[in-house]
């Protein structure tokens, strides 16, 4: 009997649903867009209760789309999009609060206040992170601060904190499981990434009790049983958890030390396996757990711009250049180059290895000449450029030099993107057959931790490539377009 493992795939944009077997063949996959909600500039919230009806919803379409009895899911993985906050009631299951956004930048006073205490070192040795308002807990600050009455619930142990990986598992289980996996917990600034701990002095120095917190477990493992769902049966085993970004790391077979890849989503995020050297960055990159199967534990080198994706949907959204997202490749394909124009894709601050929060976006090098064609062309080569200032510290903190570069997400699709990617990088650009390799990092752990797949080995056989994009840009040209960049993100950088 076939067998198949459920991924949710909980992003900051959409939810999805697949079912994937044994061969890494996804069955079918259904899945919904999640609103985003935006009480002021730069504040960003989710509706954790519609997280949950979309995902519910998802789980029930893919089922019905690809026909099978329930039962015969092994198996559940969870891959989710990271930082993002919610604390809910233990009583009720209630949210107490909207989730907020790790793209919300509402917390950069509190960040400030912990740089000009001294703290910022300390934070950093511990969890491999730098302080910014990205992660959670200046997230779980503003609401124990915030909402009253909040912070004498949490000190009772009445409240529940969770990235929406554990927001998931707590209403999958029916209230019994409030845990989360290594990954998700060290993109909280409040896990020691070395002892694999939350950190009691960061909590001290936040003021966050210890009693909101989830257990920690490895990514791939037993986090609980679905009960009292309807459309699932009970008991069915939820085999792993992990980060988005880690979980794609891991669907791209990126097993060994020195492999990397990109994710093209709402933002963009690169991945370097470090196996098990826990390596400090020295260039603006973050330190993070890339996975813990058993007692091994995988780090990785990341860094992460804020805005990738979402600049084509403000191309089509905000600019009405484009009507729909994938029509960008069209239009910039319809000019031989972007006329000159540079566009810094700050949209929402700059991450990696810059950490501005106040950044803004900027196009450069506008003439009477230019065109939408050239800006859309330059949007394209302004989230290929991002990857090669992020690669470029990774190199520099590693000391090794890149061979290739495997991508996914959505923008992946795009072949004059992820051709200009390969120039600019001078390296081979390496598409999977399946880009959803987000979906297939969380059921690939799920299916270790279930027996679906015996080894690692074993599943690097069923990996497959879709096609290689090789570099073959002439080396003067290459130079002018790393040239006006850095002239452009200085720019940047002081508006």
């Amino acid at each position: 009997m076939t067998e198949y493992i459920l991924a949710i795939d909980q992003g900051t944009t959409s939810t999805k649903a697949l079912l994937i077997d044994p061969s890494l063949n996804v069955v079918a996959i259904r899945g919904y867009e999640l609103p985003q909600i935006y009480p002021r500039p730069g504040w960003v919230e989710h509706d954790p209760n519609a997280i949950l009806k979309i995902t519910y919803d998802s789980i029930k379409d893919v089922i019905r789309k690809a026909n099978i009895d329930p039962h015969k899911i092994a198996a559940i993985g969870i891959t989710n999009q990271r930082e993002t906050t919610v604390l809910w009631e233990k009583k009720t299951g209630r949210p107490v609060y909207h989730a907020i956004v790790w793209q919300c930048k509402r917390t950069t006073n509190l960040v400030e206040k912990l740089k000009a205490q001294g703290y910022e070192k300390l934070f950093r040795n511990s969890t491999g992170l730098v302080l910014d308002p990205y992660f959670s807990a200046t997230k779980i600050m503003w609401l124990l601060n915030t909402i009253t009455g909040l912070r004498s619930k949490s000190q009772k142990g009445e409240i529940a904190f969770g990235t929406v990986d554990s927001w998931l598992l707590w209403h999958l289980t029916g209230g019994v499981s409030h845990a989360t996996d290594v990954s998700n917990a060290s993109r909280t600034l409040l896990f020691n990434i070395k002892q694999l701990v939350w950190d009691d002095h960061l909590l001290k120095v936040t003021n966050i009790p210890r009693y909101i917190m989830p257990e920690v477990k490895p990514t791939s493992g037993v986090f609980g049983y679905t009960k009292g769902l309807g459309f699932l049966p009970d008991n069915i085993p939820i085999t792993s958890m992990v980060g988005d970004q880690q979980s794609a790391l891991f669907g791209q077979a990126c097993f060994e030390a020195g492999t990397v890849k990109a994710t093209y989503g709402t933002g963009s995020f690169v991945l370097f396996n470090t196996s098990d050297r826990l390596i400090h960055s020295r260039h603006g990159l973050l330190t993070t757990i890339a996975w813990q199967i058993k007692n091994k534990v995988t780090y990785a080198l990341e860094g992460s711009a804020m805005i990738s994706g979402a600049a084509v949907q403000w191309a089509r959204d905000g600019l009405g250049i484009i009507s729909r997202s994938e029509d960008i490749e069209a239009l910039a394909s319809s000019v031989p180059d972007s006329g000159g124009v540079v566009f810094v894709p700050s949209l929402s601050g700059l991450g990696a290895p810059w950490w501005e929060p106040d950044a803004k976006g900027i196009i450069t090098g506008i003439t009477r000449g230019t065109n939408k064609a050239h800006i859309a062309r330059a949007i394209l080569e302004g989230i290929a450029l991002q990857e090669y200032t992020l690669l470029e510290a990774m190199k520099q903190d590693t000391g090794q030099k890149l061979s290739s570069l495997k991508v996914d997400g959505g923008a992946s699709k795009d072949n004059l993107l992820m051709q200009f990617q390969a120039d600019i990088l001078n390296i081979a650009v390496i598409r999977p057959k399946n880009i959803e390799t987000t979906s297939l990092g969380a059921a690939m752990l799920a299916g270790l931790s279930a027996g679906i797949w015996k080894d690692i080995k074993e599943l690097k056989n069923v990996w497959k490539e879709d096609k290689t994009f090789s570099p073959s840009m002439p080396v003067a040209q290459r130079r002018g377009f790393l040239t006006r960049w850095e002239k452009a993100i200085k720019r940047a950088l002081v508006l």
